[in-house]
């Protein structure tokens, strides 16, 4: 039986591989919503992520002379890239369609808006981030949402204790 050519991948879901989580910003943060976005990488970036060496936790992006840019995000040097290695904290371009980006500009002027990443991810090869359009939360709300996580962890543990016979 021969493959047809030109057939995508036929479980598109199982090709993604995350390879970094902010979850700090899931934390700091009210999403409203999100956006999946290119990243422009040299060839040591892109070596170094799929060893899974990228962390977002200080990372967020910016608008700047109509494009967006992805700052704080750390990128390891690839081990065996020799004097070729990047720079492991330089700031890197998103890529996203004209029209998003125009709305995600004009909402970020908005007072109290930033722009996460949430996740960096492979995506049938090439490096995917998701960007959040977020709000800061406050003290209090993060302590919120906290005891709500854990009612709601209580709740599923009582939940599956009374299902077993």
């Amino acid at each position: 039986m021969a493959s047809q050519a030109g057939q995508d991948h036929p479980n598109k879901e199982s090709a993604l591989k995350t390879i970094a989580v902010n979850r700090k910003a899931l934390h700091d943060y009210h999403i409203l919503e999100s956006h999946e976005a290119g990243i422009a990488l040299t060839g040591t970036e892109v070596k170094s992520i799929r060893e899974g060496r990228a962390n977002l936790r200080e990372a967020y992006a910016r608008p700047t002379d109509g494009e967006l840019w992805l700052y704080g995000c750390h990128i390891a040097p690839y081990t065996r890239g020799g004097p070729h290695n990047h720079d492991p904290i330089r700031p890197r371009k998103l890529l996203l369609h004209r029209e998003e980006l125009d709305e995600l500009i004009g909402k970020v002027g908005q007072k109290g808006f930033t722009i996460v990443p949430l996740r960096l991810y492979l995506k049938r090869g090439l490096v995917k981030v998701q960007i959040g359009l977020a709000k800061g939360r406050k003290q209090y709300e993060k302590r919120e949402v906290l005891v709500q996580r854990e009612v709601e962890r209580e709740i599923r543990r009582e939940l599956k204790a009374t299902r077993r016979p």
